[in-house]
């Protein structure tokens, strides 16, 4: 084979990988939202409702 056939092959190998592994990487935290009156509770993963 030759160095551009190996070339050629390597690419369209390679290629399709590329993409997903840079959509997989970086994800960022989400912030969690209660409704108004609320707070997030970090401990039991829920929101509970603020007194006083």
């Amino acid at each position: 084979m030759t160095f551009k056939t190996l070339l050629t092959a390597a690419v369209l190998l390679i290629g399709p990988v590329l993409p997903v592994y840079a959509a997989c990487s970086g994800h960022s935290s989400q912030a969690m939202t209660c409704a108004e009156g609320s707070v997030y509770d970090p401990e039991t993963g829920t929101c509970t409702v603020v007194s006083g």
